[in-house]
């Protein structure tokens, strides 16, 4: 009776960069055109987070100038930059413009 043959797994490379997409912060930026009300029902709408945790973002962003909304790949981040850039001006206010967004690479 012949001897089974012995299979060996390939060689995979181990390198963790290589394996893993690098990450990206979707950070929303502080103005004087937007009020807590907007920034809650956007950060709701588009990250699908619970007003508890929009309205923690909210007053980071009010208080620092800038709160991470996501860390995520470049291309979800991306989208969700343009989301939040076309989300519409807070008519409380009478602002015409969305907040602005940026994304910055995740260290």
């Amino acid at each position: 009776m012949p001897s089974p043959a012995i299979r060996t797994a390939p060689e995979l490379d181990t390198d963790r960069e290589t394996r893993l997409a690098p990450l990206y912060h979707v950070i929303l930026v502080d103005d004087q055109e937007h009020t807590y009300e907007y920034v809650i029902d956007m950060v709701t709408h588009v990250f699908r987070k619970s007003w508890e945790s929009a309205l923690k973002h909210a007053v980071e962003v009010d208080s620092t100038g800038r709160t991470i909304l996501q860390t995520c790949p470049l291309e979800v981040a991306e989208l969700k930059r343009n989301q939040v850039k076309s989300y519409g001006g807070d008519w409380r206010l009478g602002s015409t413009h969305s907040m602005r967004a940026e994304i910055e690479k995740a260290e």
